[in-house]
């Protein structure tokens, strides 16, 4: 199966992304609905993807050797931790600054507090609650529910390697 340019770009997000969401794709992409993303992933890149036990998209590893892409997520070949991840640079920030594995875990509010003083950004309360979801998929973060959400990193921030895509 040949891919036209546009979808082999795709394809590269997938890689990159993975594991990721329809809506995490839609953003990339640019599309209007989650569905778009569905239909696009089903009729153009049908055989480069799947969906793992929890229905997250995943790259094939034919799909990962198409592209020259580095996948989002690299794990420990013993335990099966993430070891590297390729993120946007809010998520770097964020786990530069989330709470370590051994640390109380933190609200979204609180992440973004932090941010804004290491870094005089000022994000959107979203877009860290997504940054630490995506994180969460990846498996770098882990989420304790106590009256809010609030999140913890699930690796030792010196046992992890984070570059940006950005």
């Amino acid at each position: 199966m040949t891919l036209s340019d546009e979808a082999t770009e795709r394809l590269a997000d997938v890689v990159e992304l993975q594991p990721t969401k329809n809506s995490e794709l839609q953003d990339r992409w640019g599309l209007e609905s989650g569905s778009e993303v569905h239909q696009y992933l089903e009729n153009e890149l049908g055989d480069y993807y799947f969906r793992d036990d929890n229905s997250l998209i995943r790259a094939t590893s034919e799909a990962a050797d198409l592209v020259d892409v580095e996948p989002g997520v690299e794990s420990d070949p013993d335990d099966g931790t993430p070891s590297k991840i390729r993120v946007p640079e809010l998520q770097a920030r964020i786990v530069d600054v989330l709470a370590g594995p051994e640390e109380e875990s933190e609200s979204v509010v609180s992440v973004l507090h932090k941010l804004r003083d290491a870094y005089d950004v000022d994000p959107d309360s979203e877009d860290v609650r997504s940054g630490l979801q995506s994180l969460r998929r990846k498996g770098v973060v882990e989420i304790e529910y106590r009256t809010v959400p609030t999140f913890r990193l699930a690796v030792e921030r010196d046992e992890l390697e984070v570059t940006t895509t950005d």
